[in-house]
C-alpha cells in the first residue's frame, strides 16, 4: 500500500543544513535522522506539530517540500507520534525528488508564519 500517493512530504532542516546538501547534491539528514538511521518526514497534516514540538523558536530554518513517488521503496510509513503513520526515509535525498524550498520564519510575536497550505 502507497501511503504516500497524490501527497506532498515535508522536511524542516536549516539553512545551514540545507546549503551543506545543496553542495553534495544530496541530503543525508539532520542530527536526529542520522542518529535514527532514517530521514524524518511530515505530512502538511503532521507539519505543524513537528515544528512546535522539535524546533520551537528556531532562526533560519527551511521547509523541503518532497514528491513521495520520487523516492520510491526506500520510504516506509512508520508508526510515530500518537500513532499515526509518519513518512521515513531509509536513504538519501536525492535533489531530483524535492519540489520546493521555502523559508519558515518567525512572526513578531514568536510563532511561525506557516505556509497557506498548512492551515487547518
Amino acid at each position: 500500500m502507497n501511503e504516500s500517493a497524490g501527497q506532498v512530504i515535508y522536511k524542516i532542516v536549516t539553512a545551514e543544513q540545507w546549503s551543506f546538501a545543496q553542495r553534495q547534491g544530496e541530503f543525508l539528514g539532520a542530527p536526529i535522522d542520522l542518529a535514527d538511521g532514517f530521514i524524518h518526514f511530515s505530512t502538511c497534516d503532521q507539519a505543524k506539530a513537528t515544528v512546535e514540538k522539535h524546533f520551537r523558536g528556531q532562526l533560519d530554518l527551511l521547509i523541503v517540500a518532497v514528491d513521495p513517488d520520487r523516492l520510491g521503496e526506500l520510504l516506509k510509513w512508520e508508526p510515530s507520534r500518537g500513532g499515526d503513520l509518519f513518512p521515513h526515509l531509509y536513504g538519501k535525498l536525492s535533489m531530483d525528488a524535492v519540489i520546493s524550498v521555502v523559508d519558515l520564519p518567525l512572526g513578531k510575536e514568536g510563532g511561525f508564519m506557516y505556509p497557506a497550505e498548512w492551515s487547518d
